[in-house]
């Protein structure tokens, strides 16, 4: 198949194309700018565009499917030739179920916790040289690609994701995948652009539960009290696998769950990961892993990227960075390291950087959020208001917000910058939470001081 990109640089379509690629299909793509690591790789695989742009003379009739990103506008010059020539255009999860439609589909879904499961999931069969399709939302050690696509491998595993599936599509990404075997990690409001209420965010993993094929199976965090009423609720015909979070001890720094074969040591640690353990075992379970092999194969796993990922660290002093950014998460991670290094000062900084953490109405859902860190500071850029078109949102807002009276809000990214060079870290976890780079943060001058 000749198979073009609108969008290829983005993160999962560039591994989507690299993926039809490796599987001997005629990749072909644009896109107005594309970045590292999408760029390298991209270049890697002889894929990168000779030029970024929009090309209409690109789209010809040969082409036997267009793959449209979500960075594409509806009025891309390169759509509005394929849809002049008829040409069948797919949202990327809509390709991904055409590709899977005869393979068994286990869909990971969930407001938090999706990629850490999935990665575990994928980790253990990976252990046991397991081979399956998948599609995943970051970079796995032991993996060259986020997404592999095969004709003769029976499961596909795919990270489940509740954003919408492109210009065109608007329907959320994990309604389109009708899985066999389904996940559900929790419920908290996110993404508040596209679901401005929160029983009309709630209602899209009803409709996710609908979507799951007769006679298939659901696990599901039976701790997570919305999530519990609507499985409950739900007269689907399915099989029903609630799970929580399972007995553990942390001695020295390191957390051990407790199993009938014993204490079992792990990489990882707090209440939401291992939360998303005791998921990632059932799904492994259900998919013809042993409870002891899923023990032996997980204690290896030393989290996805930028989930909880340990930058530096010295007998005295640990700096994590996280992904964390919507309240459910923030809270979570937050409340784990502390748990996890009771005896050394949580220093939390925080940047609030997508649409609905710089929304003055969603602020208030950060109630609390940031009560477990000693220190707490609040990082937010005026201009990504600005070029969010969002209204203003002013110091003040933060501090009523957070409802915390020694906390620091820095809007400047130099003034925060120095600030944090000039923190004597000693006896200190340091927990930079962002789904940005705080205005440019040099990382690496900042684990050089541990």
């Amino acid at each position: 198949m000749h198979i073009h990109f609108i969008a290829i640089g983005g993160s999962a379509m560039h591994n989507l194309a690299i993926a039809l690629h490796k599987k001997g299909e005629k990749i072909t793509g644009s896109d107005d700018t594309i970045h590292n690591p999408s760029k390298f790789r991209l270049e890697k695989y002889g894929l990168l565009p000779e030029e970024f742009g929009w090309f209409p003379n690109k789209i010809t009739k040969d082409i036997d499917a267009v793959i449209l990103g979500m960075h594409a506008k509806k009025e891309n010059p390169e759509l509005l030739k394929a849809q002049e020539l008829g040409l069948k255009i797919y949202s990327y999860p809509e390709f991904l179920y055409e590709q899977s439609k005869d393979k068994t589909r286990v869909v990971i879904g969930g407001s938090h916790g999706k990629t850490t499961i999935t990665s575990m999931i994928l980790h253990v069969l990976n252990y046991f040289n397991k081979d399956v399709d998948y599609m995943v939302g970051a970079q796995l050690e032991g993996f060259d690609t986020m997404v592999k696509l095969t004709k003769e491998n029976d499961f596909m595993i795919l990270e489940g994701d509740e954003y919408l599936s492109s210009p065109l599509d608007l329907r959320p990404k994990f309604h389109l995948y009708k899985p066999n075997i389904a996940l559900l990690s929790g419920i908290a409001w996110d993404h508040i652009n596209v679901f401005p209420t929160f029983e009309n965010y709630v209602e899209q993993f009803k409709i996710f539960i609908n979507k799951i094929t007769d006679g298939g199976m659901l696990v599901y965090n039976e701790e997570d009290k919305i999530l519990n009423e609507i499985v409950t609720a739900s007269d689907k015909v399915i099989k029903k696998y609630p799970y929580k979070t399972p007995k553990h001890i942390i001695k020295n720094g390191i957390t051990y769950l407790i199993t009938r074969f014993g204490e079992v040591p792990l990489e990882i640690f707090g209440k939401h990961n291992l939360q998303n353990l005791e998921g990632a075992k059932w799904i492994c379970q259900l998919i013809g892993v042993q409870e002891e092999d899923f023990y032996e194969a997980i204690t290896s796993f030393k989290g996805a990227s930028k989930r909880l990922e340990k930058l530096a660290e010295n007998n005295k002093t640990v700096i994590f960075k996280d992904f964390a950014h919507s309240p459910s998460k923030v809270m979570a991670t937050t409340a784990s390291v502390k748990e996890q290094f009771k005896d050394k000062t949580l220093f939390a900084c925080l940047e609030l950087h997508t649409y609905s953490s710089l929304n003055a109405y969603f602020l208030k859902e950060y109630k609390g959020a940031l009560d477990k860190a000693d220190k707490a500071v609040v990082f937010y850029s005026p201009k990504a208001v600005a070029i969010k078109k969002l209204e203003k949102v002013s110091e003040e807002h933060i501090f009523k917000a957070f409802h915390r009276k020694d906390l620091l809000v820095f809007t400047n990214p130099k003034e925060f910058s120095d600030y944090l060079m000039a923190q004597n870290l000693e006896n200190t976890a340091l927990l930079l939470m962002s789904s940005g780079n705080y205005g440019g943060l040099d990382l690496e001058q900042l684990t050089k001081k541990v």
